[in-house]
């Protein structure tokens, strides 16, 4: 599977990627120096631990779409806003509300850095 040329397009390929079940495509997606959050509260970083994470995601089993809400780029690097959800025919299995940071590469694709899969979720209190 092709990295994505634009920033935009991150969030269409990473979907398509998780729908492979293939975690290697999936891994191949991330810049495995940054952060994921597999789960609320829950960081990780390191390709060992990505790999774990991206392995219980893909365990979910189901349709992955994820809706960019908005993708904002300044050089090399972008963030975006998602909600995406797994599903399994009309189960919804989970669905949440991200932002992630992207990085361009040398060759010009697109790599995720930080996917803070829930990052847009939680409300601030006073």
């Amino acid at each position: 599977m092709n990295l994505p040329k634009r920033a935009e397009d991150a969030h269409a390929t990473l979907a398509a990627a998780f729908n492979t079940g293939d975690p290697a495509i999936v891994m191949n997606m991330y810049d495995t120096s940054g952060i994921i959050v597999p789960e609320p509260g829950k960081p990780v970083s390191g390709k060992e631990q990505f790999e774990e994470a991206i392995r219980s995601i893909l365990a979910i089993k189901g349709k992955m779409e994820i809706k960019t809400v908005y993708c904002l780029q300044t050089g090399n690097l972008a963030v975006g806003r998602s909600e995406w959800n797994i599903t399994d025919g009309d189960e919804v299995k989970i669905s949440a509300k991200g932002i992630e940071v992207m990085k361009q590469q040398p060759d010009g694709t697109w790599k995720i850095l930080i996917d803070h899969a829930f990052g847009a979720e939680f409300s601030p209190t006073a």
